[in-house]
């Protein structure tokens, strides 16, 4: 099995590429050893040491190392645990997981005017088309959170959580596509 790796903008994340499905839908993020709890997987990555955040894509897994973490000590140990866990055929997740829901308390985010639906529909169709492609690319995802008075919440994860340019990527890619498309939209932020 071969499983190949991509940089991402996020110096501190890399994109493993399996060569096979690893979410059938949806994605997944870890952000603490906690919470990695959850799946074999991202619990066997964080037990390295050195890694901070695990992410499950459709077709890759994103892994962001600790600062001050040389890639170069750290890139086999991870690529051993994803070639043992993918070889094996072992579950991406724990049976009582296999549920999971992601975890964010609905309360932490501006609920959507129902008089807004046509306008949240319309941001909600070009995330899903145009900016959550374009952001997997770099082994991450983009997840709607909410829109109020003219602001769309937006919630980074995988490699573009920690990424330095993650705010130049808000304010000057996405801002300005969910501006020119939907004229409601004044600013966008992350949640």
């Amino acid at each position: 099995m071969l499983i190949e790796t991509e940089l991402t903008p996020n110096p501190s994340t890399i994109k493993f590429l399996p060569g096979r499905v690893v979410m059938d839908t949806g994605t997944r993020d870890f952000a603490s050893p906690e919470e990695a709890e959850a799946s074999p997987l991202a619990e066997a990555l964080f037990a390295l040491g050195d890694v901070t955040g695990v992410f499950f894509g459709q077709s890759f897994i994103s892994v962001t190392a600790a600062p001050g973490v040389e890639w170069a000590s750290l890139k086999p140990d991870v690529l051993g645990i994803l070639l043992d866990h993918f070889s094996a055929n072992m579950p991406l997740f724990k049976p009582a997981a296999a549920g999971f829901s992601v975890p964010s308390a609905a309360a932490d985010y501006p609920l959507d005017d129902p008089a807004d639906a046509d306008i949240v529909d319309q941001i909600k169709e070009l995330i899903e088309t145009r900016v959550r492609p374009a952001v997997a690319n770099d082994g991450g995802d983009i997840i709607y959170r909410g829109f109020q008075k003219g602001v769309v919440f937006l919630q980074m994860q995988g490699a573009c959580a920690g990424c330095p340019s993650s705010s130049a990527t808000l304010k000057n890619g996405i801002e300005q596509l969910l501006k020119h498309y939907v004229p409601e939209v004044t600013e966008v932020r992350a949640a």
